[in-house]
């Protein structure tokens, strides 16, 4: 059988999702809460890997195994095992021809910015701290210049591993809610680090650095050291990804705020 589940997660505790020797990870939790429930090792399948610091909301995986379990005794068995940080949100079974990652058509991605001259506390694991005051109408006109199918090399981390740099950038929008920044990506897919050099290049925009029209002259540069800083980890949230509607998953983009 065939299981897909939804997991959310505090990512400021982990190393990342994928699992790594001598290093907390997501995967790592999720495998042997799922295996007690199972009484068997279990393997899961992940829809995108994050990065340590980065959280997750809407992550989707799967796992097959013999063991025969209700949805609810998977999604309860497996929170009572798993570390607080960490929960899984829903679990269904889906068909073999389901997987978590191939099967995706699109992922949602939001940037959390806090804007304001005092560092955060209480939300330091969970924002990214920009001091000078941003201008979130210039953040958009930039990021305008950026949705479509493009050649992204110059978003593209050095270690990207993907087997090309075209993407389609389907949504970038900026909008602000007090002293809260959101930056909303969706794409069909994203490289490496994809995200944050987004929100680096819209940042240096937002902060008068870099005209609206920079972001332009990066993309069509290709040139991954025309994009300035990567944008740190702590404000980005995995919200979503969604599949074929025949799947019938609940895959829901969550809101972080």
């Amino acid at each position: 059988m065939r299981i897909a589940i939804g997991v959310e997660y505090d990512g400021s505790a982990f190393c990342g999702w994928q699992r790594q020797h001598g290093q907390p990870s997501v995967q790592a939790a999720v495998e042997e809460a799922l295996s007690r429930v199972a009484d068997a090792p279990i393997e899961v399948v992940v829809a995108g890997r994050t990065d340590t610091g980065v959280h997750g909301l809407g992550q989707v995986a799967h796992f097959d195994t013999g063991a025969q379990r209700s949805v609810h005794a998977w999604v309860m068995g497996a929170n009572a095992n798993l570390p607080k940080a960490v929960s899984l949100r829903w679990a269904m079974p889906v068909s073999e021809d389901f997987h978590a990652r191939f099967s995706a058509t699109g992922r949602a991605y939001r940037y959390l910015i806090l804007n304001r001259p005092q560092r955060p506390a209480v939300r330091r694991h969970f924002v990214s701290w920009v001091y000078p005051p941003l201008d979130e109408a210039r953040m958009q006109a930039a990021a305008e210049l950026l949705i479509g199918r493009h050649d992204f090399s110059a978003f593209r981390a050095s270690a990207c591993q993907a087997k090309h740099p075209v993407r389609e950038l389907r949504r970038l929008q900026v909008r602000r809610q007090g002293e809260l920044l959101a930056i909303d990506a969706e794409a069909n897919a994203f490289l490496h680090h994809m995200v944050r050099n987004l929100a680096g290049v819209l940042i240096a925009v937002g902060s008068g650095k870099q005209p609206p029209a920079w972001a332009r002259e990066v993309l069509e540069g290709r040139d991954r050291r025309l994009a300035g800083v990567t944008a740190p980890p702590e404000g980005l949230y995995l919200t979503g990804v969604t599949y074929p509607a025949h799947f019938g998953l609940p895959c829901q983009p969550a809101e972080p705020w």
